[in-house]
């Protein structure tokens, strides 16, 4: 599936940086992952927490889509931390 463009918010960018995490590593958790929470009432797009592999390394980046622009727009990406999400990482844990 190609995506729409991409682009970067600047916090994306500094947290991708201090996580090890590059453009190649968002792009492909977004062609190749599955969306585990929507956001549809977000503003001013909506957004959803996408989980996708690089390796053995799970990733989640958080993106909004901008359907009118075709873009999507890179919030965040982070591991998750096994603590706190449940086997497979597509649930967060229950307190």
């Amino acid at each position: 599936m190609a995506l729409p463009r991409l682009v970067f918010r600047v916090h994306a960018v500094q947290r991708m940086f201090e996580r090890d995490i590059d453009e190649t590593d968002v792009r492909e958790v977004l062609e190749t992952g599955e969306t585990i929470e929507a956001y549809p009432e977000d503003t001013p797009y909506p957004s959803r927490l996408v989980l996708g592999w690089r390796g053995n390394r799970p990733l989640h980046g958080v993106v909004a889509d901008n359907t009118e622009a075709q873009e999507t727009i890179v919030i965040t990406a982070y591991e998750p931390d096994a603590s706190q999400w449940d086997t497979g990482f597509e649930r967060r844990r229950r307190p």
